[in-house]
């Protein structure tokens, strides 16, 4: 299970009650889908346009890929709007976080057997080319899965597929897995079953122009080494690179969702038509969405103050409105002021349900074993200035991560632990107390610089494997063309610098920074960087019970700085199969107090979204859905 990576990006207006969201996980029920404004006249040929931010922009369209792809960009800015996953989350709604069924292509699904067994039934939904979304093309999931599990970004050793003992087609639209023991309902639903997508038939192929389902991927078997399967897994990964053809290869033209994508390049120009044999509910009244690439998130607000997008940006990658470009803000996190009224736009604002943080690389061959000691983490922390980021970038539209769980929306999973400091977490901003806590582990400043002066493993020592005389010069690798991630860094290094710690800024772009993203060995040359920012981690799928085992489980996919520590994945493991609070509590609280990552503020945007443009909302899971959209002038 994982969820995807981000850059700086918001969605919108999200504060739901605790109850109520306990209520909703518990039931499966799905969010409202509400709209944003009302509507006059629907024009039928309109035409939306988003901002895209070059260099983090879609360049996947296959979903069972490796970290590489796993970006909210690729999959729910672009491929969710032409293949459906087996459950969708949210809605078009501005407070759901829980699963929706009625816009899934599958019902709920059914336990029974204390647990130990699910069945799955789908709707019998329709791909582009006419077959029918069943059992088959589930089964085809499962078997790629099998055959390629080390390839997708969403696996986690131990978990699913591991997890199931068997599972078969029942019935043309039904699949049974039975399970190797009991789990959670809500977590198995909410952080299993989210991974899985029913693949079209069309897809079973090994060369373009084949038959489908010749690649023989439906009825494969771990008896024949899930050979037939690696062949087609094959196939797809090669198409999957060619991005040349993403828009005319006929295997991205089955789809099953509202879109089809009609025009496509690389640098984030492109534009999807509806799917006329979409059937879910509602179908899009828009005839075309297009996405403009631009090189910043200035540029984008320079577009929106001629008039020139009908929105900011999709739920992705930077492009709303900069915090920097709007006045402090006001009730409700928005601003006192609209700055874009007269250019014809309203604002709207949100929380994401995500965590801002920085990884911290802890198989870097030179400073590895400093970040392995705890005492230095919290101090890290305690240099760590995020409310001041908050009020002097952010201009009051952001808020601390506390712990690796989201701490707004409301929601039962907040612990007491994230509570303290007014939110700051265990270790508020106190750089005289870092310097103190550094001091008593045996660093000291020499030339200005902090230094390693009292090598060792005793109490007042460094720690095991730190060398005397080594210096804290650190890297922290962050996302180009968004104003506001480089702002933020120079506050973090002004912090650092208070402790006598070098912190240098690097900007690349997303893309680039994705390539970091695989954990590495000391050996490797890739793994000399210290911190890695990519904005933070969304809770937006294919897991989306905020537990820890896609980032801080020993050994993950997307555990990129090697993290390591038996009592957390102890902890994790334990909320896989128990749904009480308590225990996921004790998970909250120890990411924490042991600051796997370096925390980092995380925000609530805001979106400017054209008067013309209506029934827009952001939803906190950072699903997209513009077939609720609807359009009163042509150009929208």
């Amino acid at each position: 299970m994982s969820e995807r990576r981000r850059t700086w990006r918001v969605a919108g207006i999200a504060a739901v009650a605790a109850t109520a969201l306990l209520a909703a996980g518990c039931a499966g029920s799905s969010g409202a889908n509400s709209s944003s404004s009302s509507s006059g006249a629907i024009v039928k040929d309109a035409v939306a346009t988003l901002g895209n931010l070059s260099g983090a922009t879609a360049d996947c369209i296959f979903q069972l890929e490796g970290t590489q792809c796993y970006s909210v960009t690729n999959f729910e800015d672009f491929m969710y709007l032409m293949v459906r996953p087996l459950y969708m989350f949210g809605g078009n709604s501005s407070t759901s976080i829980a699963v929706n069924y009625p816009l899934s292509p599958a019902n709920a699904p059914v336990y029974s057997n204390g647990g130990k067994t699910v069945v799955i039934n789908l709707k019998g939904w329709k791909w582009s080319d006419g077959e029918s979304v069943d059992a088959k093309d589930l089964i085809f999931d499962l078997n790629l899965l099998e055959a390629e599990k080390v390839n997708y970004a969403a696996y986690t050793p131990g978990l699913l597929p591991d997890n199931i003992t068997s599972y078969s087609a029942t019935g043309a639209d039904q699949v049974t897995l039975n399970l190797k023991q009991a789990y959670s309902s809500i977590w198995f639903t909410y952080n299993q079953l989210a991974i899985l997508t029913p693949f079209p038939l069309a897809w079973d192929v090994t060369h373009a122009g084949a038959a489908a389902g010749s690649g023989g991927c439906t009825t494969d078997s771990a008896a024949d080494g899930w050979a037939r399967c690696k062949a087609v897994w094959t196939f797809l990964n090669a198409q999957n690179k060619d991005t040349a053809t993403y828009a005319t290869n006929p295997l991205w033209q089955v789809v099953d969702g509202p879109w089809k994508l009609t025009s496509y390049n690389i640098n984030g120009n492109y534009m999807f038509a509806p799917n006329p044999k979409y059937s879910g509910s509602p179908k899009p009244s828009i005839a075309e969405l297009k996405f403009q690439a631009y090189t910043s998130d200035t540029a984008v607000y320079t577009a929106l103050r001629t008039g020139a997008l009908s929105t900011g940006g999709a739920q992705t990658n930077g492009t709303d409105v900069p915090s920097t470009d709007l006045p402090p803000a006001g009730k409700g996190f928005l601003p006192p002021t609209n700055p874009l009224a007269s250019a014809g736009y309203t604002l709207q604002a949100a929380y994401e349900f995500a965590t801002g943080f920085a990884y911290i690389n802890y198989n870097n061959p030179t400073y590895g074993p400093v970040f392995r000691q705890l005492y230095f983490r919290q101090a890290l922390m305690e240099l760590d200035n995020q409310t001041g980021m908050s009020t002097a970038v952010g201009r009051g539209y952001w808020y601390p991560t506390p712990a690796g769980v989201p701490p707004e929306p409301v929601s039962p999973w907040v612990s007491s632990a994230m509570t303290e400091n007014h939110g700051q977490g265990p270790y508020a901003y106190d750089p005289a107390k870092a310097e103190a806590l550094l001091a008593s582990h045996g660093w000291q400043k020499v030339g200005g610089v902090l230094t390693c002066e009292t090598a060792g493993t005793g109490a007042a020592d460094c720690g095991a494997g730190i060398a005397k005389g080594t210096q804290a010069k650190f890297a922290m690798l962050y996302t180009s063309g968004i104003s506001i991630q480089a702002d933020m860094v120079d506050v973090l290094k002004s912090g650092f610098g208070l402790a006598g710690i070098q912190l240098t800024p690097a900007a690349e772009t997303f893309n680039t920074l994705l390539n970091y993203t695989t954990p590495c060995t000391p050996s490797e040359s890739r793994c000399k960087w210290t911190f890695l920012y990519l904005g933070g981690w969304g809770f937006d799928g294919p897991g989306f019970e905020p537990t820890g085992e896609p980032l801080y489980q020993t050994g993950v996919p997307n555990n990129s700085g090697s993290y390591s520590d038996p009592t957390m994945d102890s902890l994790i493991n334990a909320t896989h199969t128990s749904d009480s609070l308590a225990v996921f509590h004790q998970y909250a609280n120890y990411t924490a107090t042991q600051v796997p990552v370096l925390w980092m503020p995380w925000a609530t945007g805001t979106q400017a979204v054209s008067v013309n443009l209506h029934h827009v909302t952001q939803n906190p899971l950072s699903m997209f859905y513009p077939e609720f959209w609807t359009c009163s002038s042509k150009t929208c």
